[in-house]
């Protein structure tokens, strides 16, 4: 197993061709309806790292891949269809935390998309990385 000593450090051009691919994959993520699950009068999210993070799945199998992950494939899960801007736009500003959107969260690391609450991808008020450009934090 390589040490990350041993992981050499990505090209500009390598850095830059991983955010073209990376905005593709958040304008598809904002254009298209994905499953929320409901839970305790609200919508699925799970804290971690100090970021609340609203779990969505791309479809009923993902879903499926999540609850039989979590040993709770044989309780009723139910989801409301949401679209992936409403996520960004308007739930994370509403969370009251710091918050983001996991899409997918049992599938491997290829296939699950993370959507931190920074610059470019929540609203800019709402973005931890705002403090870093010079803005306000919240």
């Amino acid at each position: 197993m390589a040490s990350l000593k041993e992981v050499p450090e990505p090209t500009e051009e390598e850095v830059a061709a991983r955010r073209r691919e990376f905005a593709v994959l958040l304008e598809i993520f904002r254009d298209t309806a994905v499953l929320v699950p409901l839970r305790d009068g609200g919508w699925l999210t799970a804290d971690f790292g100090g970021i609340r993070w609203i779990l969505a799945f791309s479809d009923e199998p993902a879903l499926s891949r999540y609850a039989l992950a979590r040993d709770e494939a044989d309780r009723e899960w139910t989801y409301q269809t949401v679209l992936g801007a409403r996520l960004l736009d308007v739930a994370v500003p509403e969370a009251g935390v710091p918050c983001g959107v996991a899409l997918d969260a049992a599938d491997d690391a290829e296939h699950a998309l993370l959507l931190p609450p920074v610059t470019g991808i929540v609203p800019d008020a709402f973005a931890l990385d705002r403090a870093q450009q010079g803005g306000t934090p919240r």
